[in-house]
C-alpha cells in the first residue's frame, strides 16, 4: 500500500460544501433537489455503513426494468453526498408520515 492509499476499513470521505469532511452516502439526483413534494426514500443496504437510497420513482423503475440497467442508471442519477446530507433527505422524504406506501 502506497502513502496516498486509505487502508481498506477506513471510510471513504468527501468534502461536502455545508458539513465539511464526512463519510460518503449515494442518493439518486431526485432527492437532492429541491422540492416540496415528499418523494419516498428506499434504502438499498441494510448495513449501516453502506448508505444508499432512491426515491419511489427510482424503485418504480428499478423494478419495472428487474435492476439496475442502462435506462435505471440514466433515470436515477446517482449522486455522491455526505453522510449527513443523506440524513437530511431520509427526514425529508421518508414515507413514514405522509402515508404513502
Amino acid at each position: 500500500m502506497t502513502d496516498d492509499q486509505e487502508p481498506a476499513d477506513e471510510p471513504i470521505t468527501i468534502e461536502c460544501d455545508t458539513h465539511g469532511k464526512r463519510t460518503t452516502a449515494v442518493l439518486c439526483g431526485h432527492l437532492i433537489r429541491p422540492t416540496d413534494t415528499v418523494l419516498g426514500f428506499v434504502e438499498n443496504s441494510s448495513d449501516p455503513d453502506d448508505q444508499q437510497a432512491w426515491c419511489d420513482d427510482c424503485e418504480r423503475v428499478f423494478l419495472r426494468e428487474d435492476g439496475k440497467t442502462g435506462a435505471f442508471l440514466a433515470f436515477n442519477e446517482a449522486c455522491v453526498v455526505c453522510d449527513r446530507c443523506y440524513a437530511r433527505a431520509k427526514a425529508l422524504h421518508s414515507n413514514q408520515s405522509s402515508g404513502a406506501n
